[in-house]
């Protein structure tokens, strides 16, 4: 029977063509042209002895049966890799822990703060995932995760780490030079930068709203700068570009090697459910890597000024 099964590679290029319905859209996902995906699909069609799509001039559909064989491609898809998964976790034994997280938590606050967890733990070996996607544990060869969210994620432990305190934050040569900044609506004679960030009714704050809780109600929001992130943001901060809305805990350090200044020290908290929490699924919660990694990141977060 194992001869009449088609392999890996034609699996795909069936799973992309059979949920995209055009083999064009499949060939760009894919990395191949369209003549290729098309002749995949005739020999998996052949080896099968099974007609799996209706092809027309214009449109493809699939068949009852090609039906049938997308169903059982995904979850087949889906096994091979989740398996594939937990044979390189294997592989790799056990001295390399490897954690997911986005750009501005990485920058920010760990990478300044992780030589001493390998001066504490030299038997474990860190590896960095740096990305906004949310890993799948089973599917992606990461251990552990530092997530933005609410914290509620069915089948992982988390635990929370900051109370998020939105903060203006400036150059010390943008402070000493430029316009004054004595009152708030003295911000009106500088760029302000922020992010646009919203989730499950939440908005992360912005200057509308810094200016709201100032007290300051004829706002003109059309000299602000919007960032897709909170690293460039605060980056245009410390170049002296701009004013900008930051996370207080991503940017103690910079406050307190001064790097950074604070004008005003009026903070927006973010709403309560959500916050950066560390993850990772409950069955390994006895690993030993995990556990280091947890006490010694938990122990830096209480030493984080608030």
């Amino acid at each position: 029977m194992s001869k009449l099964l088609p392999g890996t590679r034609a699996l795909r290029t069936f799973e992309a063509a059979a949920r995209h319905l055009n083999f064009t859209r499949a060939a760009d996902e894919l990395g191949l042209t369209p003549a290729a995906v098309s002749h995949q699909i005739k020999e998996m069609e052949d080896q099968l002895d099974l007609v799996l799509f209706i092809r027309t001039s214009r449109t493809i559909r699939l068949t009852e049966a090609g039906n049938v064989m997308f169903e059982a491609s995904i979850d087949a898809l889906d096994l091979l890799n989740r398996a594939v998964s937990r044979a390189r976790k294997v592989t790799r034994g056990t001295a390399l822990l490897k954690v997911t997280l986005d750009a501005q938590f990485a920058t920010k606050w760990l990478m300044r703060r992780v030589d001493d967890f390998r001066q504490q733990k030299p038997g474990i070996e860190l590896r960095f995932d740096i990305t906004y996607d949310v890993r799948d544990f089973d599917l992606d060869d990461v251990d552990v995760g530092i997530r933005f969210g609410t914290g509620k994620y069915p089948g992982l432990s988390a635990h929370r780490l900051f109370e998020n305190i939105i903060v203006p934050v400036c150059s010390p040569a943008l402070l000493a030079s430029g316009p004054p900044l004595k009152e708030p609506r003295d911000l009106f004679n500088h760029t302000l930068a922020h992010i646009e960030w919203s989730r499950q009714g939440v908005t992360w704050p912005n200057w509308r709203m810094w200016m709201q809780a100032a007290g300051v109600e004829d706002f003109d929001d059309s000299r602000t700068v919007v960032f897709r992130s909170s690293t460039d943001a605060t980056q245009a901060a410390l170049d002296g570009n701009a004013v900008a809305l930051a996370d207080f805990a991503m940017v103690a350090s910079d406050l307190s090697q001064g790097r950074l200044v604070r004008p005003f020290q009026l903070g927006i908290k973010v709403a309560p459910d959500f916050a950066y929490f560390l993850v990772y699924p409950q069955a390994v919660k006895d690993d030993a890597r995990i556990i280091a990694f947890r006490e010694w990141l938990l122990d830096e977060v209480a030493k984080t000024p608030t």
